[in-house]
């Protein structure tokens, strides 16, 4: 939302901090903190399930209804605010989840090795079949041209950004299907984590610890090769090759990642460190769509208007600080309500009325939670 970067690359205007900070976020962001929202959208399925279990209601009509709100939230998103939605994205394919629901995990794991297996084989044929040459996929020239009419539209008004956002809608298409097939992946391997409570704790370090060191070793080297393709410096006919092994590898760093911060939730101070990231977690809908508002009035044109005008380092410092303060918010609205008020709404869709505590609809929004999780307990 702050400028074209994924058109124009680090080259050749991007230098000093803002190159290093573009590939840093391209090498070890993009493509993988998605799978970990899609690991836990598949296990929060199962949360929901309980839920609906505790109520005596219908999980399949409560299902139903979040996904259609979900994507009414995501289309809104895309032509309002954000054209790279995700909520469409899993409104979606969470069909492929809801048709799974009384599968075995066994079963449902296999099925998502073998998911994994065949999306990775046509990637890299895929890749093995871009090393020439790059211009059948857009000169440097053409993608010059898409970000200067970017920039116009962006710096427009309200109208111009919308007419924008609404001609993106095919790429939010085609970023669904290239993506989907790891999106439904990581919501099968989260549906079967939940199904064994495996964020309760009920997994060895020692395994986590495995996880963690394989993941790094797969997935590092895999993000470094995307950033040097998509950034620099490679030279612009390794790009597609260089994106798409990077996203086979993706994944593994993905579980590194999460291998590592639940070891380290188990320390003490990561502990207190996770008490402090909860709140905002509890209310991550509303924190997402209220980071689309805040970024658009602050690079749009009915805002600051500064699309095009920072770099990615400055792009990525207001990101870590525009999160530290959603943390200290929703921090102090967590003591007093519930749920967030997008998570409020979208559960009186899912229940079909006011929100209760235990899944059903009899405790009004804005009555304090009396009781803190435990460590390692997973909230819907």
């Amino acid at each position: 939302m702050a400028g074209p970067f994924a058109l124009t690359g680090g080259r050749p205007e991007e230098t000093g901090a803002d190159l290093i900070a573009h590939w840093l976020v391209a090498a070890l962001v993009e493509s993988k903190f998605y799978l970990l929202f899609s690991f836990l959208f598949g296990y929060s399925f199962t949360l929901q399930t309980s839920s609906a279990e505790r109520a005596g209601a219908s999980f399949e009509r409560r299902m139903l209804r979040r996904l259609l709100a979900l994507f009414v939230l995501g289309v809104t998103h895309a032509v309002l605010l954000y054209s790279g939605d995700i909520l469409t994205t899993y409104a979606v394919l969470g069909l492929v989840l809801f048709a799974s629901r009384r599968a075995s995990p066994e079963r449902v794991w296999r099925a998502a090795l073998w998911l994994y297996g065949v999306i990775a084989v046509l990637l890299l044929l895929a890749a093995a079949s871009a090393t020439v040459p790059a211009s059948e996929f857009g000169t440097a020239a053409e993608a010059q041209a898409e970000a200067h009419a970017l920039t116009e539209a962006y710096r427009g008004g309200l109208a111009d950004v919308v007419a924008a956002n609404i001609r993106a809608l095919p790429e939010l298409l085609l970023g669904t299907l290239v993506a989907g097939g790891h999106v439904v992946t990581a919501f099968l391997v989260g549906f079967v984590a939940g199904r064994r409570r495996s964020l309760a704790g009920n997994v060895s370090a020692s395994r986590l610890r495995r996880s963690c060191v394989i993941g790094g070793v797969v997935g590092v080297p895999g993000g470094v090769l995307m950033a040097l393709g998509t950034v620099g410096p490679l030279s612009d006919q390794w790009e597609v090759p260089a994106f798409v092994l990077g996203l086979v590898a993706a994944p593994a760093l993905s579980v590194a990642y999460a291998s590592g911060l639940l070891l380290w939730f188990r320390t003490a101070r990561g502990a207190r460190v996770a008490s402090w990231l909860a709140p905002a977690g509890r209310m991550a809908l509303t924190n997402y769509l209220l980071q689309s508002l805040v970024m658009a009035l602050v690079f749009y044109g009915y805002g600051l208007g500064l699309y095009g005008r920072t770099g990615a380092a400055a792009a990525v410092c207001g990101a870590l600080v525009l999160y530290v303060t959603q943390s200290y918010v929703s921090a102090r609205l967590m003591r007093r309500f519930r749920y967030g008020p997008v998570e409020w709404v979208l559960r009186a869709v899912t229940v079909a009325g006011r929100p209760g505590e235990d899944g059903g609809v009899r405790k009004p929004l804005g009555l304090r939670d009396a009781a803190s999780p435990a460590a390692g307990e997973v909230r819907e």
